[in-house]
């Protein structure tokens, strides 16, 4: 599959507001999924409705949380904000401006303690049960800038590459919150940048995603072939979609 194609009808998709295309599919699945593993109470209907017309129906007794929604929303932005800055070499700046769309306008704004805007000033882990220790605040902007400039050396980035560089990320957990969302969203902006297929972790397939962060260090493979079969699943929507050609 040609990558540039993707990466092409995504940025003139976004620019035309054409429904039913790769980039609308797009914008639906990953808002949806990324936000899902987070653990977001909006559903997959309610998440093409909103981006469809800012507007969903919901049961009489569902109770929607309002934070949920604004980042529903903001998810959309963020996936335009990634498009727009797709061959833009990833910088300290643009991860800070990745969380800042994402929790723009949500309760975590307004608290001090989250930060939004900049990195963490309160330490943070990964889950609850069997706690994964993450990097202290006063030590991330360090370990973020090493990170970067190892991974901007590299002449020739890989699948490899990027999920390992995915895994350090979220390892130094350099936000308040939206750590994993902004990982993800980095992970499909570095593979269209390196002609790499791009993919979208489904909340279906978190616990593979989850297990493969969690045992990275002992095998590398699990997570990288979780990864493989997220892109097997994205390739077979864009082989549907961009099946066409415009004179």
């Amino acid at each position: 599959m040609d990558i540039n194609k993707i990466k092409t009808e995504l940025i003139n998709q976004k620019k035309s507001k054409f429904k039913g295309n790769i980039y609308h599919y797009s914008q639906v699945k990953f808002s949806y999924n990324s936000n899902k593993i987070e653990g977001s109470t909006i559903s997959s209907d309610q998440t093409e409705a909103i981006f469809d017309e800012s507007s969903f129906i919901t049961k009489s007794d569902d109770l929607i949380k309002l934070d949920d929604l604004i980042e529903t929303r903001n998810h959309f932005k963020l996936f335009d904000y990634m498009l727009d800055n797709v061959g833009n070499t990833l910088s300290k700046e643009m991860m800070i401006e990745m969380n800042k769309i994402l929790k723009r306008n949500t309760s975590d704004e307004d608290d001090p303690r989250y930060n939004v805007g900049g990195f963490k000033v309160v330490p943070n882990m990964i889950g609850i049960v069997n706690a994964i220790n993450t990097t202290s605040p006063e030590k991330v902007e360090e370990e973020i800038d090493t990170l970067l400039k190892e991974y901007n050396s590299k002449t020739n980035i890989t699948l490899e590459d990027i999920v390992d560089f995915h895994f350090r990320f979220e390892r130094i957990h350099p936000f308040g919150d939206g750590n994993g969302r902004v990982g993800r969203i980095i992970m499909f902006k570095e593979c269209l940048k390196n002609d790499i297929m791009p993919f979208i972790v489904l909340d279906s397939d978190k616990t593979y995603y989850m297990q493969g962060l969690k045992e990275y260090e002992n095998d590398r493979m699990f997570l990288v072939d979780a990864i493989k079969h997220e892109q097997d699943l994205y390739e077979k929507i864009c082989k549907e979609l961009l099946n066409f050609e415009i004179d």
